[in-house]
């Protein structure tokens, strides 16, 4: 895993996830699908690492705020 700034994960509930997969629409897709669940920073650039298979991609999340809620606090529902 790459290195990441200590304040990703400063308090209970803050994640750095890195996804692994075959393929960049892999890849992303299953940091949609972790947005769709959290609070998340949505996903990075894709990258390959010399020697391993497939690609990455991270993405920063809040697991203690449901996405549900965040629409709610924005009034973004139904849009």
């Amino acid at each position: 895993m790459r290195s990441f700034d200590a304040v990703h994960v400063s308090e209970p509930g803050l994640v750095v996830l890195e996804v692994a997969a075959s393929d960049e629409e892999t890849a992303l897709a299953a940091v949609a699908e972790l947005g769709e669940r959290w609070a998340t920073s949505g996903s990075s650039e894709v990258w390959r690492e010399l020697g391993e298979p497939g690609v990455r991609v991270r993405t920063y999340a809040n697991v203690r705020t449901p996405m549900k809620k965040v629409v709610e606090v924005r009034g973004d529902e139904g849009q």
